[in-house]
């Protein structure tokens, strides 16, 4: 095998969307901001004089009897835990206040869920590729899945294949839950990065990597291709959309609109080859698409006993980060860009982005608070809707990075860590000048907030405890939080609750979809796998780097107040013995673990991979379950 024969993969990032798939040119109408390629030449010579471009591998990213008709008498039911309201957010589990629909592995499973009397699985949808969230409208059924990780093989010379990776969006009539159709398929070449749903459309943006391949001397760009209904087009690279922002690694990047109630109304959909999005923020009106910029330098190591190895290896330190951000508009079918800005720092999650009475809010962190030469900082910049920036907020909790944040109307709360937890009440009201008006240090941190009305706010994270020496604090069990915030000046934790020791955790902390909250029920709900330490280990005293065995797994059931009641009601199981976890060491699994929750009338459902519990949400007594497998 010869290298000059092996294909060298880049992988570049591209956000956008794609005209239907049989238009001869695409509709331009508010894509001034970016440019268009006119050839699929110049796009080759772009890649190739983008000089910053390096080979760009992120394994992690190859990486969840019949319907009556009538809803008028159906009981309230919970939703998704989404950031926006109107604004859906794809996920493992959904509901529709009569029927359940559960994504595990590769199967979608259909249960009639209510009454829970006659619960009963009535047919699960097989795919050949791993089922990556879903999402219920009415009697349509959205299914995203692509094929199961894996890596990019280099064909040797002469060999035309490429590795590829696909992207569906399936939509199935359920209007008989017994007997799913599939009525649209979409698809697009690349992974699915993130969606939504507002009315009938499903917004979807979808990373196809980028390939320069070279072989037999000829260096080719392998262009996206989109798949309807069982047509394909290869998108020609003078449909793509590009800026002049050099990156370090380009995607394609396709953004798709697609009418799920409507089957004779063709996707639309463009692409932008622009740097690798980190986060996407989603409100009624826009989409908001933000990509880190990098700027670096090798790191001169000296020692003789390392230069080897630095010779081998090229250590790269920030100089200066910074996050470009797009807006898209999105209405019905129409996909417009319609501007782009810049802040410093990098962003955490969704959270971290929002948009309130014709403004953008950011949260952002620069800096390492490992490094002595730039040490982390933390900020708060507020944009107007061309995205330029009207206010900034800098420089707070130099030293730490941000944990956490929630914009909630014209206040901003952020949570930085280190080694105790500051939760900073941040105003808004005036845009151009946003200001601190109080800070609540505490042990432990909030890795998620949510509101709980306009004066509290719950915070799901870790308690901690302080190292003896260094700058750092020990993490402990999951704790939940409730912050009274009316007195802005001084935020005070009016209740808390610790579960286990080192080594609980909750995929809360990572998910806010496995979070079901309900203030007019006063219901919390949060699955936790719970590690426990034994004293006996220790016989000179338990020291707080100790992991804990897992002892339980299933759903903490809270009754949660504002007036300071934070109370266990009950715990729910799915494992019906402990072998799972006795065998866990380091890592559990079990296809019982509760994932999600949901309620419905005076139900709580408790859902795994290959269970439903159904328990009274006043006792919590069993009322019922349905065995998935």
């Amino acid at each position: 095998m010869k290298k000059s024969a092996l294909f060298v993969v880049l992988l570049l990032a591209i956000v956008g969307a794609v005209a239907p798939f049989y238009l001869q040119s695409p509709d331009t109408q508010g894509w001034t901001q970016l440019k268009r390629f006119s050839s699929y030449e110049e796009l080759k010579s772009f890649l190739k004089a983008s000089s910053q471009v390096r080979p760009y591998y992120d394994k992690e990213s190859l990486v969840n009897p019949m319907r009556s008709g009538a809803l008028e008498a159906a009981p309230s039911y919970s939703t998704t835990n989404v950031q926006v309201e109107g604004v859906d957010e794809t996920d493992t589990v959904k509901t529709d206040g009569e029927y359940i629909y559960v994504v595990s592995g590769n199967n979608v499973t259909i249960v009639r869920a209510y009454p829970p009397e006659g619960a009963a699985v009535l047919s699960t949808i097989g795919l050949n590729g791993t089922v990556v969230g879903i999402f219920i409208n009415g009697d349509r059924l959205v299914v995203f899945d692509q094929p199961n990780p894996y890596i990019l093989v280099r064909p040797l010379a002469g060999e035309a294949s490429h590795g590829t990776f696909r992207t569906s969006i399936r939509v199935y009539a359920v209007s008989d839950r017994r007997s799913p159709i599939l009525r649209r398929e979409v698809a697009l070449d690349g992974w699915y990065f993130n969606s939504r749903m507002i009315g009938d459309y499903v917004y979807a943006v979808i990373h196809q990597p980028v390939i320069r391949a070279s072989s037999e001397g000829e260096d080719k760009v392998i262009l996206p291709k989109v798949y309807v209904d069982g047509w394909v087009r290869e998108i020609p690279a003078s449909e793509i959309y590009y800026s002049d922002v050099a990156d370090y690694s380009y995607t394609f990047t396709t953004m798709v609109a697609l009418n799920v109630q409507n089957d004779r109304e063709e996707p639309t959909h463009k692409t932008i080859l622009m740097g690798a999005t980190s986060s996407m923020y989603v409100s009624r009106d826009n989409i908001y698409i933000a990509i880190p910029k990098w700027t670096t330098s090798e790191v001169k190591t000296l020692g003789s006993l390392i230069d080897d190895v630095a010779r081998r290896v090229r250590t790269l330190q920030v100089e200066g980060e910074s996050t470009v951000i797009y807006r898209i508009h999105v209405e019905g079918s129409k996909i417009e860009s319609k501007a782009s800005g810049e802040v410093p720092g990098r962003v955490l999650n969704q959270f971290s982005m929002d948009e309130y009475k014709g403004h953008f809010r950011i949260a952002t962190t620069t800096g390492q608070v490992w490094s002595s030469q730039a040490p982390s900082r933390n900020h708060v910049y507020v944009l107007s809707m061309n995205l330029s920036i009207v206010g900034r907020l800098e420089d707070l909790a130099p030293g730490e990075t941000i944990y956490s944040a929630r914009f909630m109307g014209e206040r901003c709360y952020l949570v930085t860590f280190r080694k105790v937890d500051p939760l900073f009440v941040i105003d808004l009201k005036d845009s151009t000048n946003p200001r601190v008006l109080g800070q609540l240090k505490i042990t432990g941190y909030s890795d998620y907030l949510h509101p709980y009305d306009e004066t509290h706010v719950i915070g799901i994270g870790k308690e901690t405890v302080a190292a003896e020496e260094g700058n750092f604090a020990w993490y402990q069990g999951v704790k939940i939080s409730l912050f009274d915030v009316s007195n802005v000046s001084k935020p005070k934790e009016i209740a808390k609750y610790e579960i286990g020791d080192r080594g609980t955790d909750s995929p809360i902390l990572r998910d806010h979809h496995a979070l079901l909250f309900d203030r007019s029920k006063n219901l919390l709900v949060l699955p936790v796998l719970v590690a426990k330490i034994d004293p006996k280990k220790y016989p000179n005293g338990v020291p707080p780097y100790a992991y804990g065995d897992y002892v339980w797994q299933g759903a903490y059931v809270f009754h949660i107040s504002q007036n300071g009641e934070l109370m266990l009601k009950g715990r729910i199981t799915h494992l019906e013995n402990s072998t799972d976890l006795m065998k866990s060491g380091y890592y559990f699994y079990s296809s019982y673990s509760v994932k999600r929750s949901l309620y419905i009338g005076n139900v709580l459902y408790t859902i795994s991979d290959k269970k439903i519990k159904m328990n009274s949400l006043s006792s919590l007594g069993e009322i019922n379950k349905v065995d998935l497998s």
